[in-house]
């Protein structure tokens, strides 16, 4: 998502730049016309950026928006200057009757300044035109959109959040639920066994783990059912034991001490079988686990708890199944068939019992080809197609498949981004992409 952030960085400081001269037009004297300029410019480009977006892929695009960056970030830093020496000069002149000779002196090197930032509004100006200009070379037409002001961040969120919610209408995974489910159910001479199902992104493990939870077998057979989702690349131990409580309980653990927390953990569990899901795990630090199942097995004594975890790293299902001796190792989950995924693409854009379009069925060997067994691929591709017009879904299908470097997924995301509206909601979701996986934002009232 690389284009999406230089992307959002440019949208970012486009309306910065914007907003900023057209504040200053009237405030500042003597620059009201390169202001002026430079807002009606912007402007102009704003509508072209719009263009710029859908066509990241051609050849001179990225190279377009680098160059307009560099000038946007130039003409920020000019404005907020300009503004500095504003205030300035205002308060040199409520002075000037108390310090004649130094405001002589400071009002000559006000007027040297503004000089020098006269020149440089009309180097950026002159600058931002060029690059308008070269908009067309590069393919490039101007698509005027009124955009809603970029809206605040509200709530805080540290990464990929699951719950277990069944999945309605899951394709393809009757066989591995099954196998799973069979496997849950045996008789066991353990305390607590563990299941790694493991596999690349897009492949459905959290679907397969929540049609596993969901399953009237499990229902009938664990007296405590848990779900925990972990989706951190490094997690402590604390965590784990905190998010098992609040599952149990309900309730927001407002204790730090790990005897407390892992005495009541055992006061729910006593006596019981327990179902537990270790949801999107990714820390592989064996430390850790050793620790963890250690302390789960020495608080309840009863046999035939497990724990189903899914990872899209074989490491940590290699710990976790070598800490407890599992004799059959991770279940790695495969990828559909054609005809699952076109099932999928079908159910997306077509009601119950409706014809296939010609126009999807024309696309069917290229979606299928791009899609590569991912369930995930096929669903985004099926949605995007459902929110966009039938005569777009060749040119959508064609960007798809344009960058081979990126994976199915990454492409197919990108693919999704571009074509997201309103145009308010692709900018704060491209701005949003700037910051790390792990930010931690607090909700603003």
């Amino acid at each position: 998502m690389a284009d999406a952030a230089i992307s959002a960085t440019i949208q970012v400081a486009l309306e910065t730049v914007i907003s900023l001269a057209a504040d200053r037009v009237s405030l500042v004297l003597g620059f009201g016309e390169e202001l002026e300029r430079l807002r009606h410019t912007a402007e102009t480009i704003r509508g072209i950026l719009a263009d710029a977006d859908r066509k990241m892929h051609i050849a001179g695009v990225k190279n377009w928006l680098e160059q307009l960056e560099g000038e946007l970030f130039k003409a920020e830093d000019v404005l907020d200057e300009l503004n500095y020496e504003n205030l300035r000069r205002e308060v040199k002149y409520r002075n000037q009757l108390k310090k004649k000779v130094c405001f002589f002196f400071s009002y000559f090197n006000t007027i040297g300044s503004r000089s020098r930032l006269a020149s440089k509004i009309r180097d950026i100006n002159m600058n931002l035109e060029r690059i308008n200009r070269q908009a067309n070379d590069v393919g490039l037409v101007f698509r005027f959109q009124i955009e809603a002001a970029l809206p605040a961040a509200t709530g805080a969120t540290t990464s990929r959040q699951t719950d277990s919610i069944l999945v309605p209408n899951v394709v393809g995974r009757v066989d591995d639920e099954s196998k799973i489910v069979d496997m849950l159910l045996r008789p066991s001479e353990k305390v607590l066994s563990v299941i790694p199902i493991t596999g690349s992104g897009g492949l459905g493990k959290t679907t397969l783990a929540k049609s596993i939870y969901n399953n009237p077998k499990i229902d009938g057979h664990f007296g405590q059912k848990i779900w925990v989702c972990v989706a951190k690349e490094q997690i402590k131990i604390m965590e784990l034991f905190k998010l098992i409580l609040v599952q149990l309980t309900g309730e927001e653990v407002k204790v730090d001490d790990r005897n407390v927390i892992v005495k009541n953990i055992g006061e729910k569990l006593k006596g019981q079988r327990y179902f537990l899901v270790l949801d999107d795990v990714w820390d592989h630090d064996q430390g850790l686990w050793n620790d963890y199942f250690n302390t789960l097995m020495g608080l309840n004594e009863t046999k035939g708890s497990w724990c189903l975890l899914t990872t899209r790293s074989k490491p940590v299902a290699d710990v976790v199944s070598t800490h407890l001796k599992m004799n059959s190792g991770p279940y790695f989950l495969g990828k559909l068939s054609r005809d699952e995924c076109w099932s999928i693409i079908k159910g997306k854009v077509m009601s119950a019992g409706e014809e296939v379009p010609e126009e999807l069925e024309a696309l069917k060997k290229q979606i299928l080809g791009r899609c590569d067994g991912l369930p995930l691929a096929a669903s985004l591709i099926g949605g995007l197609l459902l929110n966009n017009r039938r005569e777009k879904w060749h040119s959508i299908v064609q960007e798809s498949l344009l960058n081979e470097c990126q994976s199915e997924i990454e492409q197919i995301l990108k693919v999704s981004f571009d074509h997201l509206s309103p145009a308010s909601v692709k900018i704060c979701f491209a701005y949003c992409s700037i910051f790390p996986r792990i930010q931690n934002w607090n909700k603003i009232y």
